[in-house]
């Protein structure tokens, strides 16, 4: 596999290399904090509660709930 140069990077591509270098660091320092733990039963019941809301709630877009606020958009 070729080595290749930071001056041969392009821009999107170094950023993605550098997001990737601060998200490993941050990763690193901080770790996962809830590593280990598990989820209460009530809380699991609370999250399956609400996702199964929302796949049945109905939405609107945006400009509709501005103009019934009386809003502009």
């Amino acid at each position: 596999m070729a080595q290749t140069t930071i001056s041969e990077l392009s821009v999107d591509e170094l950023k993605k290399l550098i997001r990737e270098v601060v998200y490993q660091t941050f990763f690193e320092i901080l770790g996962d904090p809830d590593e280990g733990l598990e989820l209460r039963d009530e809380f699991k019941i609370e999250l399956q509660r609400a996702l199964a809301s929302t796949e049945t709630s109905q939405t609107s877009p945006v400009r509709d709930v501005a103009a019934r606020l009386g809003l502009t958009w």
